[in-house]
């Protein structure tokens, strides 16, 4: 495993200068005390911050660039409309040849991207395949009044994986359970600029009250959505494992809202110590707030080798999905 975020500290005293809210009004409502956003001109983007943490993750896995045999890199903030992230940073790497595969799976992608390869990996496809989640949110959020209930949720950084071939079926990744319910893709959406909505219409409609540029998020149907399907899948795996809650020596949920992690910690009756949150540092990274959490929960001492470790997410799309292992 492997984490990097931007230097950049970003409080809930700084947006409170730039947007009608306060430490108390984010806090209650998310959790979050501070991130990290990107300063323009830093020269780092989502394919440079997953290339910094993937070479952490390859030198603790001991593995070189050329041992990849795959790339797999969840993003809902790519560097470019195209080509993906994924051979950005496998031309960062110096790989000549592999495949490298983009996720747009948002919040859920990390989940997504393990479970790809964890089936290439089983296959006998491939050996050793690199998984990263990296976003760069902060350039285009709405940092105003109108804007605050979505831009101070999320936070920029990367975070990934190494995954090898292991024989002992009782180790590694156990199982994984993916869902989607796309009849409500647009209650937590960037519609504009797309193909639907190319950059030329818009600056050509000249509408000044447009918002489709921005995120839009139906904060009270997602956070239904969410403690419902964060159960569900949750309770999947369990049952596919014959586990218990009480078995779960670290559970790993995507950092969305502190709030969301406190319910479903309550309603699965897990101790504190049962449960790694590091959203009041870093807000909502999307794609890469699994494996950043992940990996500060590892060098903390908090995940040690035979822990049952379950990781969840919920997001856009709306996404979903759990990955249960033994570590």
């Amino acid at each position: 495993m492997g984490k990097f975020l931007p230097d950049n500290i970003v409080t809930n005293e700084d947006l409170s200068k730039l947007i009608d809210t306060s430490d108390e009004w984010i806090t209650e409502r998310t959790g979050i005390k501070e991130r990290r956003h990107i300063v323009k001109g830093s020269g780092d983007s989502p394919a440079t911050m997953g290339n910094k943490a993937a070479l952490i993750a390859l030198e603790r896995a001991n593995r070189a660039p050329e041992d990849i045999d795959m790339i797999l890199f969840a993003t809902l903030s790519p560097d470019y409309y195209f080509p993906g992230s994924g051979v950005l940073v496998q031309k960062l790497l110096g790989i000549p040849a592999c495949p490298a595969m983009d996720i747009r799976m948002q919040c859920s992608g990390f989940i997504y991207g393990l479970s790809t390869a964890d089936q290439f990996i089983k296959t006998g496809m491939y050996k050793n395949v690199l998984v990263i989640g990296a976003e760069n949110h902060s350039g285009g959020l709405d940092f105003t009044t109108r804007g605050r209930g979505v831009s101070v949720i999320f936070g920029d950084g990367a975070g990934a994986a190494v995954l090898t071939r292991e024989e002992d079926p009782n180790k590694g990744i156990l199982s994984s359970h993916l869902y989607s319910e796309g009849q409500h893709a647009e209650e937590l959406s960037l519609i504009g600029p797309s193909t639907m909505r190319w950059v030329p219409e818009i600056i050509a409609e000249n509408d000044p009250t447009d918002e489709s540029y921005y995120p839009y998020m139906n904060g009270q149907t997602v956070f239904k959505h969410a403690v419902v399907r964060f159960s569900e899948v949750i309770n999947e795996g369990l049952q596919k494992n014959n586990w218990a809650a009480s078995d779960i020596d670290m559970f790993v949920p995507h950092q969305a809202n502190l709030r969301i992690s406190q319910f479903i910690q309550k309603k699965f009756q897990l101790r504190d110590d049962q449960v790694y949150n590091n959203i009041m540092r870093y807000g909502n990274t999307t794609a890469a707030s699994i494996p950043i959490a992940l990996t500060e929960a590892w060098e903390e001492g908090k995940i040690k080798e035979g822990d049952k470790v379950v990781l969840a997410a919920f997001g856009s799309g709306f996404t979903w999905g759990s990955t249960l292992m033994h570590w």
